[in-house]
């Protein structure tokens, strides 16, 4: 049996990941511009906000933050559903609409209503809808069948903090990095930070969106130059030397790995150049405070010998941030 996700009351950020199965690479360009147009789409159909999000070839990683439900106009329903349907339909239930007010049947009405405003608002019907309908058009242009992600996609809650929020932000802006496919982020052009430096007027809206949460103007021309700063503060390298070289390489396997042997913890710089499972799988991330609180909410999934609910993260200087799952092996890699 399912488990329902763990969600904020009202507004929240959530960090969302799923993973084809098998992990086989079909998310090639094409797909993945056709993966990027589609979340747009139902982006606005639901109401949500992307901060950033990075595509991979097997992978995807999405942070997004949800408002708080509210009542939409029968105009706001009928342009939101001219994002997602074809014209006839959209002008038929516009038609149904005006019939219903002009005859005072205003029940009715938003009855109809209810069946499209109950997949707004929400971090699953979001999902829901964009895995389902990305599978149905690449099963057929790649002539298979069957399911195209291997599980459930992960959710991670994450504390509305500046820490918390915009190592989350660079987290997903360097998987490209991480992966070895760019040297600067800006040059992954599937990824929030790359779409916002290329021109795209949504991704800087995300990105404005995450900085101005925090007291930066949200003009981009201040955006860029914050978000930059603060992507390179946490993983990036800082120019080339005189052969050509970064000044500050990535680690190799063997290296992460001497480190975690020898308990030594990795500032916060350089382990988000690593694959961190706290990001995917922590449940929810931000301060002991936050995570307590959220523990305290859904305490009854845990066992009744857990008193507390913050967990420490391990392996780096994360300057307070703790997750709701202690994970125990892999943590940490290359």
């Amino acid at each position: 049996m399912r488990r329902a996700r763990i969600k904020s009351d009202g507004a929240g950020f959530y960090h969302v990941m799923s993973r084809v199965i098998d992990r086989q690479a079909v998310l090639d360009p094409r797909e993945k511009e056709a993966f990027r147009k589609l979340m747009r789409k139902l982006e606005a159909f639901c109401g949500l906000q992307i901060l950033t999000y990075s595509l991979m070839s097997n992978h995807f990683h999405v942070l997004i933050k949800v408002p708080e439900r509210r009542d939409l106009s029968d105009e706001e329903l009928v342009e939101r559903l001219s994002l997602i349907y074809a014209p006839p339909f959209v002008k038929e239930i516009e038609a149904q609409l005006a019939d219903l007010r002009k005859d005072g049947a205003d029940d009715f009405a938003e009855k109809i209503k209810a069946r499209y405003t109950r997949r707004m608002f929400d971090i699953s019907e979001f999902m829901k809808a964009l895995k389902q309908q990305f599978a149905q058009r690449t099963n057929v242009r790649l002539g298979r069948k069957g399911t195209l992600w291997e599980e459930r996609f992960k959710s991670i809650l994450v504390e509305r903090s500046e820490h918390a929020l915009n190592v989350m932000a660079a987290y997903i802006d360097l998987n490209a990095v991480r992966a070895g496919m760019v040297k600067d982020p800006k040059d992954y052009r599937y990824c929030g930070y790359g779409e916002a430096m290329g021109g795209s007027r949504q991704a800087r809206e995300g990105l404005a969106l995450l900085m101005s949460e925090f007291g930066v103007e949200p003009a981009w021309r201040r955006v860029r130059l914050a978000y930059r700063e603060f992507l390179y503060m946490q993983g990036e390298q800082k120019g080339l030397d005189d052969f050509g070289q970064p000044l500050r390489p990535g680690f190799t396997p063997e290296q992460v790995a001497e480190v975690l042997a020898a308990k030594g913890r990795l500032p916060l710089h350089e382990i988000l150049r690593c694959r961190v499972r706290y990001f995917s799988d922590g449940l929810a991330l931000g301060s002991p405070e936050f995570v307590e609180g959220i523990f305290g909410k859904y305490r009854e999934r845990f066992g009744l010998k857990r008193n507390t609910g913050a967990r420490p993260m391990k392996y780096g200087e994360w300057q307070g941030l703790c997750t709701l799952r202690n994970l125990r092996r892999e943590v940490v890699s290359r």
